[in-house]
């Protein structure tokens, strides 16, 4: 059985934590920074989880992460 390639823009995206769930970063943090207070802009930081519904499908694409 061949080896599967990672899917490389997943794999820039998203990661695997100690338990098996998959991190992903959070959106809107990029630009338009003025309007936003520095509590939500603190919280935008952090790393989250990714929905149950979705991680079957990331997991498929990085495979060896």
């Amino acid at each position: 059985m061949p080896k599967i390639k990672t899917h490389r823009g997943a794999a820039k995206r998203f990661g695997l934590t100690g338990t098996g769930k998959v991190k992903r970063s959070r959106a809107f943090a990029s630009h338009i920074l003025t309007k936003k207070t520095r509590k939500r802009k603190r919280n935008l930081r952090r790393a989250a989880t990714l929905n149950k519904r979705d991680e079957t499908g990331i997991k498929r694409l990085i495979p060896y992460l």
